[in-house]
């Protein structure tokens, strides 16, 4: 593909150097990554792999951009809030670099357009947030032989690695599935809505994924395959831990395959554990009007919502261990919340004989879930 003039000036810092130059531009050009996830890793990806001339980027991200998004993702301002990140990703990139094929998927990806979404493109990079779409990710990629980038940040730390990538010699290289074999309990993953995240780590995890993809696409450098890389903002150390690939893992991505559209990466995704009880807002809502015995108990420490649900108790979860004589009573139903529904999993496990406690409920989605129901 040859470079018109104002893209030869555009990337002109690009082609001056020797380990891109011409020919790694054209590469560049040609190429075609999907980004999947447009928040806080997606949102520097994308500048990066738009300025860097990818020839065609595609963008799936379902949610709207909102307040709390603009600290870390750079894309957007207060003029986007309400609008798909997809889309005003793509108005944004379009302005960065008009020389370039972008596309915005607005939808979740899923079991059902995984195979139409990634085939269309040479490189996928992984800047979600959970891991039910990590999985499925990895699977089709495996299935369909694609090369991934996976990213992730919780408070102050972040990590990267490429997966399923095939060196020069065809060596084919570990997969997620390699690196983790079994899902671990949702409550137990990083969430940035309940955990917090500095706003510099995403871009610099996300900067790094685009590096990845650059390389891998000029064919300049080391690919950080076999490697996880892991950041700590706080002291700036870098570690760099050696994964192996595990063909029990690999087959285990191929064996899902005829199934793929029916296969259930939610509950796989939270089978690690025994199931807690869970309540739906619904559910909820219907208990309380009909006046059943109910103890709410509130476990946010510094709430992202400011509304609370009707005679709550306060108990922040760091504070639970010495405040269970004052929650469990014989004689009525005890539902645990927070904003999204994950703190409230580990303040249940946390009680004594959790897995026997029939009258204790998690609110399935938290107080997010509670006044989407309560707008109806």
């Amino acid at each position: 593909m040859n470079l018109n003039k104002e893209e030869i000036q555009y990337y002109h810092r690009h082609l001056i150097l020797p380990q891109i130059g011409k020919t790694g531009q054209q590469a560049l050009k040609k190429a075609k990554v999907l980004v999947i996830g447009a928040g806080g890793l997606g949102c520097p990806t994308l500048m990066y792999l738009s300025g860097a001339g990818v020839g065609r980027v595609g963008i799936v991200d379902p949610d709207k951009v909102a307040v709390s998004n603009l600290h870390r993702q750079v894309l957007y301002g207060f003029s986007q809030v309400g609008e798909f990140k997809a889309e005003a990703a793509v108005n944004r990139l379009k302005d960065l670099n008009p020389n370039i094929v972008l596309k915005a998927y607005t939808q979740r990806l899923s079991p059902e357009n995984a195979v139409d979404l990634i085939s269309q493109y040479d490189v996928v990079v992984d800047a979600t947030d959970n891991f039910p779409t990590r999985y499925l990710i990895n699977d089709f990629c495996v299935y369909l032989d694609k090369p991934f980038v996976s990213g992730s940040i919780d408070r102050f730390q972040g990590q990267l690695s490429v997966l399923n990538f095939t060196d020069n010699q065809g060596n084919k290289c570990p997969t997620y599935r390699c690196l983790f074999p079994n899902p671990p309990a949702p409550e137990t993953a990083p969430d940035c809505s309940q955990n917090g995240v500095i706003g510099v780590l995403p871009g610099i995890i996300g900067n790094l994924q685009a590096n990845e993809v650059i390389k891998m696409i000029c064919g300049v450098g080391e690919v950080l395959s076999g490697k996880v890389l892991m950041f700590d903002a706080l002291s700036n150390q870098t570690m760099l831990f050696s994964i192996q690939r595990n063909e029990q893992a690999v087959q285990q991505a191929l064996q899902n395959a005829p199934d793929f559209e029916s296969f259930d990466y939610e509950s796989f995704c939270s089978s690690s554990q025994q199931k807690i009880n869970e309540i739906s807002a619904v559910d909820l809502h219907k208990k309380l009007q009909n006046n059943e015995k109910i103890q709410l108990i509130d476990v946010r420490s510094i709430p992202e919502f400011q509304e609370e649900l009707p005679n709550a108790i306060r108990i922040p979860l760091n504070n639970l261990q010495a405040n269970i004589h004052n929650i469990l009573k014989n004689d009525c139903q005890v539902v645990f919340y927070c904003d999204h529904g994950i703190n409230s999993i580990r303040a249940i496990r946390m009680l004594p004989n959790h897995q026997t406690l029939k009258n204790v409920f998690n609110l399935t989605g938290g107080l997010v879930a509670w006044l989407k129901e309560e707008k109806k």
